[in-house]
């Protein structure tokens, strides 16, 4: 870590306005983080900033853009009003307790007010290194900066909670992992970096005033009504058992996997945090791994709402003692909190599964019509994404049905999932146009396909060409409406084009 003699100084004034923070967080016991200002780089170069984020935060673009902000984004500039700080936690990492993570290669320069009022955090990832470093370079490539880019970017789109990309930021400098990488630093924005492993730390060393301080800190972020609560830390629980299991929904709806569903990548927001070896299916598989340190399948697929529920009850013990100052009495608290997951995810998932396939309103027999659907799509290898989206289409025209099919290895074997599909929806009496209008509001036509996105960073990090990136990003800002012409987005890999492992890139 430098001293202050080797930061550069500040830039020259630019046009604009710079970012006015206001760090609740820095303002908690010191033990709750580190104070360290990010490493400089090299010679920082803009790669993207995304304007439209900034003018929601109520940041001036004209300002982030000109030298000064740019030498904010890359750390070689501290502006005024910022206070620097790595966050300590905690976290099990496929299943095994870590109690001293942090943020290791990240530094969150603070927060600032949108005009809405709402708190956003600021941090920079791949800023150098820290405290809770762990002998890592604190560093980031530009390939993974660009990937949490394009994937979080879609998320907001599809309308799933999500941490946000401001910016990347080249920095002049070679990175070492398996072979020389260029180098980034990834401008997050997050409504807080509070994570289940953030209680765990504290919990692990029975601070129970920091794991007070830090609870009243996160009720008064994201659950101010919960102050007024009999038992605020309980309230608090249970709106992020709340959150996760809507959140968890979200993702499957539109096939996504995280890969890496560790406590410390669980935020309490309930945002979707932390996008590594993440992936979104192709031909639908309960069981599907993409992540290549995912090796018994932990954070397949299909286990997500376990794996949310396991991570809940991490959080429900590491808050025990906020919940009674009776063990036993804090213990059946939490279970009945942690009980509302499996009733909060169950609704959440069939209803958006019924109005993916355009029912409205539940009947007898609908949730079965679904999962056939999904039995016949898992057996048929069909693709996930495109025949949610074809069903649309032939709610309006019936010969669009020969598409959906088509995708399925067994044609015939749709038939008769088809007719029943089509002579329920006939039943409610809903107009065909209002039907698949509802339908096209919910299932994409665009995902970020792996084989598109895992060619756009090659393109940008081994020959510096930002075209295919700009043009996916601006293809998944739209994701619900067909993009004539941008046919190529929508479609499936071609075997050799699929992949099969995705990195974390740390």
């Amino acid at each position: 870590m430098p001293d202050d003699a080797t930061i550069p100084p500040a830039p020259p004034a630019e046009a604009g306005t710079p970012p006015d923070f206001d760090n609740s967080y820095a303002r908690l016991p010191e033990r709750l983080f580190a104070r360290l200002p990010p490493t400089p780089v090299k010679a920082p170069r803009l790669l993207r900033l995304n304007e439209g984020l900034a003018a929601e935060l109520g940041l001036d673009p004209t300002w982030l853009g000109s030298e000064a902000g740019v030498a904010t984004l890359a750390g070689n500039h501290v502006p005024q009003g910022a206070e620097p700080i790595a966050q300590a936690y905690a976290g099990h990492q496929f299943g095994q307790f870590n109690p001293a993570l942090g943020d290791g290669r990240a530094i969150l320069l603070g927060e600032v007010l949108t005009p809405a009022g709402e708190r956003r955090d600021i941090q920079l990832k791949g800023s150098g290194p820290t405290p809770f470093s762990r002998r890592g370079d604190g560093r980031a490539g530009v390939g993974p900066v660009l990937r949490e880019y394009i994937i979080s970017e879609a998320m907001a789109a599809f309308g799933i909670p999500t941490t946000r990309s401001l910016a990347a930021v080249a920095t002049g400098e070679w990175i070492f992992r398996e072979d020389a990488v260029p180098g980034a630093v990834l401008t997050r924005t997050a409504a807080s970096h509070i994570r289940v492993g953030t209680f765990q730390y504290f919990a692990a060393r029975r601070d129970t005033d920091a794991l007070r301080a830090l609870a009243d800190h996160a009720i008064a972020r994201h659950d101010p009504v919960a102050a007024a609560d009999a038992n605020p830390a309980l309230a608090l629980f249970r709106g992020v058992v709340a959150r996760q299991a809507d959140l968890i929904a979200r993702w499957m709806l539109v096939g996504f996997i995280h890969g890496v569903m560790n406590t410390d990548n669980c935020a309490i927001s309930g945002e979707t945090i932390d996008y590594g070896p993440c992936a979104f299916l192709d031909a639908f598989h309960t069981a599907a791994v993409f992540s290549s340190i995912d090796h018994g399948g932990r954070y397949a697929f299909g286990n997500q709402p376990g794996i949310a529920h396991w991570n809940l009850a991490r959080l429900a013990e590491a808050m025990l003692p906020l919940f009674a100052g009776d063990e036993d009495q804090a213990v059946a608290l939490a279970r009945e909190a942690l009980g509302g997951f499996a009733t909060a995810f169950g609704g959440a998932w069939r209803e958006g599964l019924l109005r993916k396939v355009g029912i409205a309103a539940a009947a007898e027999g609908d949730e079965q019509i679904v999962q056939d659907l999904l039995d016949l799509m898992e057996k048929g290898q069909a693709d996930f994404t495109l025949t949610f989206r074809g069903l649309c289409d032939a709610v309006e025209d019936p010969a669009a049905l020969d598409r959906v099919r088509s995708l399925f290895a067994d044609p015939a074997a749709f038939d008769p999932w088809a007719a029943r599909w089509q002579a329920r929806i006939a039943a409610d009496g809903t107009a065909p146009a209002a039907r698949a209008v509802a339908m096209r509001a919910v299932n994409p036509a665009y995902i970020p396909r792996n084989h598109i996105v895992e060619a756009a960073l090659a393109a940008a990090v081994q020959q510096d060409d930002l075209g295919p990136f700009e043009a996916l990003l601006a293809v998944l800002a739209r994701p619900f409406e067909e993009q004539p012409g941008r046919e190529r987005y929508a479609a499936p890999p071609q075997p050799e084009e699929r992949v099969l492992a995705t990195f974390c890139g740390t």
